[in-house]
């Protein structure tokens, strides 16, 4: 199954907009669509396993602990977290590059930092 990623309200909008115009089949959500703003770790995470999305988020602080967390009970299709330092342009290149080369059962349970 293809991967669909689900943005946090604190990921910068240009990386959504970015891949969602170089890759348009790509399914990705902003967190305005979601109604993610406001909306604690613990709950953003839940969506986004009922929905079968990776998160992808900057937050590297809190989320790394409420992802080890959630994974005790739950599954999780994956948190991608982007380093906030990273030009748009590289993480852009790395989110294609997942979507295009993993597929969604591959990311089960597993964190991610971009870049790795």
């Amino acid at each position: 199954m293809k991967i669909k990623f689900q943005a946090d309200a604190d990921l910068r909008y240009p990386i959504v907009s970015g891949v969602k115009r170089r890759e348009p089949m790509i399914d990705f959500k902003t967190a305005n669509e979601a109604h993610l703003e406001g909306v604690p770790d613990p709950e953003v995470l839940t969506r986004a396993a009922d929905e079968g999305q990776i998160l992808v988020s900057h937050d590297v602080n809190t989320l790394p602990g409420h992802f080890t967390e959630f994974i005790k009970t739950r599954t999780s299709p994956g948190v991608v977290l982007v380093i906030q330092g990273l030009p748009y342009s590289e993480a852009i290149d790395g989110l294609i590059r997942l979507w295009t080369t993993a597929e969604a059962e591959d990311w089960d349970n597993v964190l991610s930092f971009l870049p790795h």
